[in-house]
């Protein structure tokens, strides 16, 4: 902070949050221009804000860049799943799984195998937006060839996508949530589990009982015949089209890192387009760049297919660090410690310390624009609280999660949420009703505060009776 900057007041933090709902409102919907531009406003606001209360302006750009920096990983993985998508899609491998999954999964259980699916692929990569860029893109083009709204089936793979996303130990927010918290990851785990286990299992029940009585009632497999018809025109379909997504699943469960083996599967899927679709070798690598372009004269395939490449994610990375920028401004102006104190004096017994720290971390997300700055906003502006009513970390670290890394994909102009629109063509507000695992997630977390279930103290024993607080205040 400068010499003479002062902290911003409770009144005034209200009136940059009021005034920054109100920014994304008017842009959005009222004046229909970009959530780009809206974000890009904001950023003004704040540093006007910053000025006011004494801080110069070098300090306050600084942050920005701060802030933009935190979150330059989602940047790099969206720029490799964008080549990644255009060459698969070329070499034949996206349209391969959809014409298998067409084959094979009945109508009335597809959603329920989509949430199945996409949560495996999760546990065993440890990466929402890998599962989504992969699995995820195949279920929608199964999805639109049953007829279903594709919003339904959207939230059906981001739902599967955040099991994994949450509960693997290959997962980066949950390797940096329980760092970040001081808690050993397994217990992390195993404390996430309490909540996550019957979120998922009531997930799985809604989304099975949905395809029984609403798509298994509604499909029409005329089109679903239309679009393998077309793929089969188009591509060359085989099983060995699948070794590519299988090689990429195997490396990021042994821990390899995302970009260099996203990346690779990007080379993968030039290689299968050359060698099996017959396009020329120059042209399959111009894919990952420039997306690929299909005429197959079933509508809605071509608008599923001509997709992909570096390019396609320009305006998605723009939207991603101009909400980051905002974010490292909330933080060098003093917002989130307002915010912090704030809730320190508010929350005195479990139930609140509990939504205390759901609201500060998705907070992280709403101004910070990324599922990083949620897990720092979350276990750092209320871990004190957790100190003085000696509550447990296991309970801070979980809580953490459920109010970052799960409403990551709920907001608009997040990594998260931007990924998730663009990779699969649908809007974060058409989707946001059907992440029923989010959703009960919350639900659950706030149920277990303010009743006192599984909320653990720091003078109780582990009820598994193999609990050592050493191991569990340990750094990962």
């Amino acid at each position: 902070m400068a010499k003479d900057a002062r902290l911003p007041t409770v009144l005034e933090v209200v009136g940059v949050l009021v005034l920054f709902i109100v920014i994304m409102f008017s842009f959005m919907n009222l004046l229909e221009l970009p959530i780009q531009l809206a974000l890009f406003t904001s950023w003004f606001m704040v540093i006007g804000l910053g000025i006011w209360l004494g801080f110069h302006y070098k300090k306050l750009q600084d942050g920005l860049l701060q802030g933009i920096s935190n979150g330059m990983e989602a940047v790099l993985i969206l720029i490799t799943v964008g080549a990644l998508i255009g060459t698969w899609v070329a070499g034949g491998i996206v349209p391969s799984i959809i014409f298998y999954g067409l084959s094979v999964i009945n109508p009335s259980i597809f959603l329920f195998a989509t949430v199945i699916i996409c949560a495996l692929t999760s546990l065993a990569t440890g990466t929402s937006f890998g599962t989504v860029g992969t699995a995820g893109i195949a279920m929608i083009g199964i999805g639109q060839g049953f007829g279903i709204p594709l919003p339904l089936v959207a939230g059906a793979v981001i739902s599967g996508a955040y099991v994994g996303d949450k509960l693997s130990p290959l997962s980066d927010t949950t390797v940096m949530t329980s760092s970040l918290t001081k808690v050993n990851i397994i217990e992390h785990i195993k404390s996430m589990l309490r909540v996550s286990t019957p979120a998922f299992v009531i997930t799985c029940i809604l989304f099975l009982l949905v395809g029984f009585f609403y798509v298994g009632n509604n499909v029409d497999l005329t089109q679903a015949e239309e679009a393998m018809g077309a793929l089969q025109n188009h591509f060359n379909i085989a099983w060995y089209m699948l070794i590519p997504p299988l090689i990429v699943i195997a490396l990021l469960a042994l821990k390899q890192p995302s970009i260099p083996t996203i990346t690779f599967g990007a080379l993968l899927g030039a290689i299968w387009a050359f060698a099996f679709q017959g396009i020329p070798f120059l042209d399959a690598i111009q894919t990952s760049y420039g997306g690929y372009s299909i005429e197959s004269g079933v509508e809605f395939m071509d608008t599923l297919l001509n997709t992909g490449g570096m390019v396609s994610m320009l305006e998605v990375i723009l939207l991603i660090l101009l909400a980051l920028g905002l974010g490292g401004l909330m933080e060098v102006t003093g917002i989130l410690r307002v915010i912090c104190e704030t809730l320190l004096k508010w929350a005195d017994n479990a139930g609140k310390v509990t939504l205390s720290t759901l609201i500060a971390a998705f907070f992280g997300n709403f101004f910070g624009g990324a599922a990083y700055v949620s897990v720092i906003t979350g276990s750092k502006i209320t871990e004190e609280n957790y100190e003085r009513l000696n509550i447990d970390r296991r309970v801070l670290s979980r809580n953490t999660e459920a109010g970052g890394t799960i409403t990551t994909p709920m907001v608009p102009w997040s990594d998260g949420g931007v990924f998730m629109a663009t990779t699969l063509g649908v809007s974060t507000m058409a989707y946001l009703p059907f992440l029923w695992f989010h959703f009960l997630v919350i639900i659950i977390t706030v149920i277990y505060g303010f009743t006192g279930k599984f909320i653990w103290y720091t003078n109780d024993e582990y009820d598994s009776g193999d609990y050592d607080k050493n191991k569990v205040t340990s750094q990962v």
